[in-house]
C-alpha cells in the first residue's frame, strides 16, 4: 500500500496573505460592532452574540498562528503595519513562542514588540531562554528586567551571561552558546554513551563531543558522533579524537567566523580562550544568521542607510535615518553642477553638449558600481590582499580600455549620424574611453580606501561613487569640447 502524499510546506507568502485575510476580517467584525453600539448608545450590557463574533474571528487568526513556525511568525510581523502587528502579537500564545519570535524579528520589529509587552509577559518570556539567547534579547530589554533576569540565574548562568554581555556585537564571544557536551579522553565509548543516555535531549547542533582535560577544562579535541557510533564500544576516546581543529578565540570577529563555517562545512565549533580551556562553540543555525544580517547590512550601507530600518517605521524616523548621506549627497551633486558652471560658455555654443552630457556620466557611473561591487564582495570574503592590488588594478583598466574602445566607437558614430559632426562625435568617444578608466579607479580605490580607514567599504561607496563618475564625466567631456571643438 502506498504512503498518501504529503502536502508541501505552505509558502511564507501564502501565509502572510492568510493573516492579512483574517485581520481584514477582524477589522471588519470590529467595525461593525462598533457602529451597532453608536447607534444604540443606551444599551449598557454588552450582547452576547456580538461579543461571540468578535473573539471567533480572533479565534481563527490564533489558531492560524498557533500553526505557523516562530521564525515564519516572526517574517509576518515584519511585513504588517504597527496597528495590524499589535493585533497578532497578542493572539501568539506562549511565553516560549514570544521567546522564539522576538529572537527571530529584527531589531527594529524587537523593539516595537517590547513595547507592548509589561513587565511580567517579559519575564515569562526570558524564562525559557539559554544563557546566549538572554545576551543576544538582553540590550533591548528594559533594564529593570534585565537586572530581575540576572537576579533569576544560578552563579555560574550568571557568569555566563556577564561574559557573554562584555564582548561586542562583533565578537564570536557575543554569539557563542555555553550548551555543549564535553567527555575526557581517557574513557572508553561505552562510558561516553552511558554518560549521553542521562541527558534528556542533547544540545542543538551538536555534531561532535568535545574532549577536555578533568582539571582545567583544556580542550584536547573533538569526537564526532559518527565515530563514536560505528566504532567498538571498548575503544579509548584518544584513539578515536580529531586534534587537528577548527578554533575560534572570544575576540574573533564573527564574520570570518561565518567565513570558516561556510569554507569548511562547520555544524558547530569551539571557542577557546589563550590559555587552551573550552569557553564556548559557535553553531551553524548562528552563523546563517550572521551571513544574512551581514549581507542586509551590505544591502542598506549602498544606499547610505546607517542602520536596519523597520519597513513600517514612522516618518520621522524612517526620514533621520536616510538624511546623512541624502546630505552628502546634495553636497557631491552641488559640486557636480559647479563643474557644469564653469563650462557655461562652452555649452551656450555648442547646445547638443547638453544632451550628450548625461551619457558619459551615466555609462561612467554603471562601469564604477560593476566594479565597486565585485572589490566589495572580494573584500568582504578576504579575497584581496595587498600582493593582488596591482593584479585588480590592471585586469579593471584593461576592462575600461576595452568597454571604453568599443563603447566610445559605438557612441561616436551614433553621435555623428544624430549632428553631422565627427569632431563632436570623437569627443564622445575620447570622453566615454577617459571616464570609464576613471570610474573602473574609483571602484576600485573607494571601497579599498574606506576598509583602510576601518569604515565598512559598502558604507556610502555608492554616493561617493556617483559623484566621482558625474563629476569627472562632466569635466572630460567639457573640458576635451573645450579644447577640440571650439
Amino acid at each position: 500500500m502506498s504512503e498518501p502524499a504529503r502536502k508541501p510546506p505552505e509558502s511564507l507568502q501564502d501565509s502572510l496573505r492568510q493573516v492579512e485575510r483574517l485581520l481584514t476580517k477582524h477589522r471588519l467584525v470590529d467595525a461593525a460592532l462598533n457602529l451597532a453600539g453608536q447607534a444604540d448608545a443606551e444599551a449598557v450590557p454588552v450582547d452576547p452574540v456580538d461579543s461571540l463574533v468578535h473573539e471567533q474571528s480572533l479565534t481563527e487568526l490564533r489558531k492560524k498562528l498557533d500553526r505557523l513556525h516562530p521564525v515564519d511568525i516572526a517574517h509576518i510581523l515584519e511585513a504588517l503595519p504597527p496597528a495590524e502587528r499589535h493585533i497578532v502579537w497578542e493572539q501568539v500564545s506562549g511565553d516560549e513562542r514570544n521567546a522564539d519570535i522576538l529572537l527571530e524579528v529584527s531589531d527594529a520589529v524587537r523593539e516595537t514588540l517590547i513595547a507592548d509587552m509589561d513587565r511580567e509577559e517579559l519575564l515569562a518570556a526570558t524564562e525559557h531562554l539559554d544563557t546566549d539567547e538572554l545576551a543576544d534579547l538582553a540590550p533591548d530589554l528594559p533594564s529593570e528586567v534585565v537586572q530581575e533576569v540576572i537576579g533569576s540565574l544560578d552563579a555560574e548562568e550568571r557568569e555566563d551571561l556577564k561574559a557573554a554581555l562584555s564582548y561586542a556585537d562583533d565578537e564570536v564571544g557575543s554569539l557563542m552558546s555555553f550548551e555543549m557536551a564535553t567527555i575526557r579522553e581517557d574513557v572508553t565509548l561505552e562510558v561516553v554513551l552511558r554518560y549521553l543516555r542521562r541527558f534528556d535531549e542533547l544540545p542543538d547542533h551538536t555534531d561532535k563531543l568535545f574532549v577536555i582535560t578533568k582539571d582545567d577544562e583544556v580542550l584536547r579535541g573533538v569526537l564526532p558522533l559518527e565515530r563514536l557510533l560505528i566504532n567498538d564500544p571498548d575503544t579509548v576516546v584518544a584513539e578515536l579524537m580529531i586534534t587537528d581543529l577548527v578554533t575560534f578565540k572570544p575576540q574573533d570577529d564573527v564574520y570570518e567566523a561565518a567565513q570558516a563555517f561556510e569554507r569548511y562545512d562547520l555544524v558547530s565549533a569551539p571557542v577557546v580562550d589563550d590559555a587552551g580551556q573550552l569557553v564556548g562553540r559557535l553553531t551553524v543555525d548562528t552563523m546563517v544568521d550572521v551571513i544574512r544580517e551581514e549581507a542586509d547590512s551590505e544591502v542598506l550601507n549602498l544606499a547610505g542607510l546607517r542602520e536596519e530600518e523597520d519597513l513600517f517605521a514612522s516618518v520621522l524616523k524612517s526620514a533621520k535615518n536616510r538624511w546623512p548621506w541624502l546630505g552628502v549627497n546634495l553636497l557631491t551633486a552641488f559640486m557636480a553642477s559647479r563643474v557644469i558652471g564653469a563650462f557655461e560658455s562652452t555649452i551656450a555654443q555648442l547646445v547638443a553638449l547638453a544632451a550628450l552630457m548625461p551619457i558619459i556620466s551615466g555609462i561612467g557611473g554603471n562601469t564604477g558600481t560593476q566594479t565597486a561591487t565585485l572589490i566589495i564582495r572580494g573584500l568582504a570574503m578576504d579575497q584581496i590582499s595587498y600582493a593582488s592590488t596591482g593584479k585588480l588594478i590592471r585586469k579593471e583598466l584593461a576592462i575600461a580600455v576595452l568597454n571604453g574602445l568599443f563603447w566610445g566607437a559605438v557612441i561616436g558614430l551614433i553621435t555623428f549620424a544624430l549632428y553631422r559632426r565627427l569632431d563632436l562625435g570623437l569627443v564622445m568617444a575620447l570622453a566615454m574611453l577617459l571616464n570609464l578608466l576613471v570610474a573602473a579607479l574609483a571602484g576600485l580605490f573607494i571601497p579599498m580606501s574606506m576598509q583602510k580607514l576601518g569604515r565598512d567599504p559598502a558604507y556610502g561607496s555608492s554616493v561617493l561613487l556617483t559623484f566621482t563618475t558625474d563629476s569627472m564625466g562632466f569635466f572630460i567631456f567639457l573640458g576635451l569640447a573645450s579644447l577640440l571643438l571650439l
